[in-house]
């Protein structure tokens, strides 16, 4: 990924005034790349087996659509294929289970430099919204609690980022971005060997997203 940014940078430095990448109001952006989710995962304590668990990285195809309302402000959805991710217990060497989610975000960006040529920087704050979907207990907790279903509410918080696009020609740039969302889950264990018990507990993924990409400005 490195090697990528430094080539990159090389032929927008090399271009020099010859790529221009001013933004208009009513110019339309689509950035695609790839995305990682990494957690900064935090969980309470879950009742009767005094552990807490951890939520690993993963990484699908991103599609960011950008509609710019002014020169200097944009309207940004951020979408991806689904992410997968695994959850794991963090006191002993074992799988609690596996959830996919799709994380829909929508952002007001501001573009300081949108109406020059050039780099393009922007920040921005917007929404998310999480869909969790197709989880699964995993066999090492099964070994532990019995038969079990894994259920994850779905979340809604904020969301930051900041970004720049590097023109790679008057319509053409290479972007990187970065975003913090505020995505918190009420976790439930249905014991189903236990009378279909429940046991719930809260869950902070709170993850950051990178993405590298290319964009296309219509």
């Amino acid at each position: 990924m490195k090697k990528v940014l430094t080539l990159a940078v090389a032929a927008a430095l090399a271009g020099g005034a010859a790529m221009t990448h001013a933004y208009e109001a009513g110019d339309w952006i689509v950035r695609a790349g790839a995305a990682t989710v990494a957690p900064d995962a935090d969980s309470d304590t879950v009742p009767s087996l005094g552990v807490t668990v951890d939520v690993d990285d993963n990484t699908q195809l991103s599609i960011i659509g950008t509609y710019m309302a002014t020169e200097h402000f944009g309207i940004e959805l951020l979408a991806a294929t689904p992410f997968s991710h695994d959850i794991s217990v963090n006191e002993i060497n074992a799988e609690a289970g596996e959830t996919k989610h799709l994380p829909p975000t929508l952002s007001i960006q501001w573009y300081p430099r949108g109406d020059k040529d050039g780099w393009q920087p922007y920040v921005g704050l917007g929404v998310n919204y999480t869909i969790f979907f197709d989880e699964e207990a995993d066999s090492d907790l099964e070994g532990i609690v019995g038969k079990a279903d894994l259920d994850l509410d779905d979340s809604f918080g904020l969301a930051a980022s900041a970004g720049v696009d590097i023109p790679l020609g008057e319509h053409w740039a290479f972007n990187v971005g970065v975003w913090y969302i505020d995505i918190d889950t009420t976790a439930e264990v249905t014991l189903r060997e236990a009378g279909n018990a429940k046991v719930k507990f809260d869950v902070d993924i709170d993850p950051w997203v990178y993405n590298i990409g290319i964009a296309y400005k219509f």
